[in-house]
């Protein structure tokens, strides 16, 4: 990963947005989109700068020491279309809000972002944000529900699952989170599952597979498994070297191994 995505909040903030024509225009529509008040400099010490700044100058000399002008004031700063000037680039974006999927590459093709995004948009519904906003609002009866975390953690997952009762890819009415609630379904599996690899190349993991090391609670695996697969694996994850032992810790468990380790 050669960058770390963040959502910002803007709302209410000063952005400094220098230079002109059509990229600044759409950068300024970005900005006021998110909430943000764009500016074309930060003279004032006490004005309510989020620290950001955008560049859309179309010579490069110029658009270069202005970066290095807003540097100095301490700004993080994005060169528009010069992704080697720019301390962060910004993404093409699917705005479901509360729910939001940011698409980067790094600057590498802002037309690749695009194609993604709009790849996504088609498999997105519309309602997928009030899904969410009705989730918060039973964070209350979740909590109630399923008292202890990773029980709490596990059921959302099911939830979540293809053909769940809370599928974000389904059409849901707006009394889904509700039956959920009521509903007797209970959490996912707990206990220890192992998978099998057929290699240690990530496009080789099947659905399943994909879908059990995004939920695990901790992975165990041999050394020759490659890193790349852990980092299918949830963030917080516990992850263990070597297999697993007979007293397992609680929740959902996971033995990776690549397939000619075991019998099948």
């Amino acid at each position: 990963m050669d960058q770390l995505p963040l959502f910002l909040n803007l709302r209410g903030k000063n952005i400094v947005l220098t230079g002109g024509g059509d990229a600044a225009d759409a950068k300024r529509r970005l900005i006021e989109r998110a909430g943000g008040t764009c500016v074309d400099d930060c003279p004032n010490p006490v004005c309510r700068c989020a620290k950001i700044a955008f560049v859309a100058i179309e010579d490069e000399g110029e658009a270069a020491r202005m970066a290095e002008r807003l540097r100095a004031k301490g700004m993080i700063v994005n060169v528009v279309d010069r992704p080697d000037l720019c301390d962060f680039t910004t993404p093409a974006i699917i705005d479901r809000a509360p729910v939001l999927i940011a698409v980067g590459t790094g600057g590498a093709s802002a037309g690749m972002a695009k194609a993604i995004r709009q790849k996504l948009e088609a498999l997105l519904p519309q309602q997928l944000g009030k899904l969410a906003q009705n989730i918060l609002a039973a964070r209350n009866a979740i909590k109630l529900r399923w008292p202890a975390a990773p029980e709490r953690r596990r059921a959302l997952d099911k939830a979540f699952q293809p053909g769940g009762a809370l599928d974000p890819f389904s059409d849901q009415n707006g009394d889904a989170v509700a039956r959920w609630l009521e509903s007797s379904d209970g959490p996912a599996q707990n206990g220890l599952v192992t998978i099998k690899l057929y290699s240690n190349d990530p496009d080789d993991l099947t659905l399943r597979m994909a879908r059990l090391l995004g939920e695990a609670d901790h992975i165990f695996y041999k050394d020759d498994i490659a890193p790349i697969l852990l980092e299918r694996a949830r963030a917080d994850a516990v992850r263990h070297i070597g297999a697993p032992p007979a007293d397992l810790p609680g929740g959902l468990c996971l033995f990776l191994t690549l397939n000619d380790e075991i019998a099948t």
